[in-house]
């Protein structure tokens, strides 16, 4: 019982942070669940489970029978993951972090040497690449991600942490994440290699392995972590000095805006913001467009027209042209 609860707590507070607000439950999955809480808290190990209870209770969205009235509006809608019964089986959900990382010590003061781009850039990479906290949190036979790209682009992108297919070859955004996000990047006109791309954390956040000590599955970053790995982002970017960051999803939106600087992507995508001196436009991660197609292609492309609305915006920040073609991308 207390494994589905960890569970289910887990699964829950990646999908308040990914701004959903609802989930859809049957009213026979919605009694059952109420039916364990209740027999749990009465039960005879009351004072664990009341702490795990609540913390389930503090994170949960609103849970409704029927779909949210509001999911005809566009910013609503276009924020909201694909929708999944609450009930699933507990081996479906997202593994707790527990068991994962140690604390860990206070971030770093990152100083870059005196030099061109090429040379300060290179100092950056060997410290991040041998710094032992980053080397600590990494599976053997994997490897820390540094960003990519060029040294002079205009438009840095940035997400929140490497995956699987990251941490193997050692490179941000590789995978079919990182794919979209490269054709994207060519439907801007522009080259993988003339951008760059980051993330805010340097290693494939843990979860628990598997019986053959592989890691199934990702989880977002913990303040903790994004904390810790802040500073390398941020020099990064000082090194670059681009003239505008895209942040790719919540989690690098709230490590560049601040933890609490708001509550539902919606919030905050579809305008400018500062970093620090410097424009900062928030959209979709790619990851978030891929789960659209389940939906259908209707919902896929209503989603991926919203991103490409901020591509857009970020093309005519940058002085990039725009062709008639290109502002009609996903409007039929």
């Amino acid at each position: 019982m207390r494994s589905v609860l960890l569970a289910l707590t887990d699964e829950l507070k990646r999908l308040k942070a990914e701004g959903v607000r609802t989930v859809s439950m049957s009213a026979e999955s919605l009694t059952t669940l109420r039916r364990l809480v209740a027999s749990r808290e009465a039960g005879t190990q009351r004072s664990g489970a009341r702490s795990q209870i609540s913390e389930i209770r503090s994170q949960e969205p609103e849970v409704r029978g029927q779909r949210s009235e509001a999911r005809g509006q566009e910013a609503e809608t276009s924020n909201r993951r694909p929708e999944t019964p609450s009930a699933e089986p507990a081996s479906r959900l997202r593994p707790p972090a527990s068991g994962g990382p140690a604390a860990l010590p206070p971030p770093p003061t990152v100083v870059l040497p005196a030099g061109d781009k090429a040379a300060r850039w290179q100092a950056l990479r060997e410290l991040v690449l041998t710094h032992p906290v980053c080397r600590a949190h990494v599976r053997p036979g994997k490897q820390v991600v540094f960003g990519v790209g060029s040294l002079d682009a205009k438009v840095m992108f940035v997400g929140e942490a490497p995956g699987a297919e990251e941490e193997q070859q050692g490179e941000p955004f590789v995978g079919p994440a990182g794919q979209l996000l490269t054709k994207m990047i060519k439907a801007m006109g522009l080259e993988r290699s003339d951008v760059y791309i980051g993330n805010i954390m340097n290693w494939r956040p843990e979860l628990p392995p598997r019986a053959d000590g592989t890691q199934a599955g990702n989880r977002e970053p913990t303040p903790e972590e994004m904390a810790f790995c802040l500073p390398f982002i941020t020099a990064q970017i000082e090194v670059v000095n681009p003239s505008l960051l895209v942040a790719l999803g919540a989690t690098a939106a709230r490590g560049l805006l601040g933890a609490h600087s708001f509550r539902t992507l919606g919030e905050v995508r579809g305008r400018w913001h500062d970093y620090r001196g410097r424009p900062l436009r928030v959209t979709y991660h790619p990851s978030y467009l891929l789960r659209k197609e389940a939906e259908g292609p209707v919902a896929a492309n209503r989603a991926k027209r919203v991103a490409w609305e901020d591509f857009l915006a970020v093309m005519e920040q940058a002085g990039l042209p725009v062709s008639d073609k290109q502002r009609g991308y996903f409007l039929r």
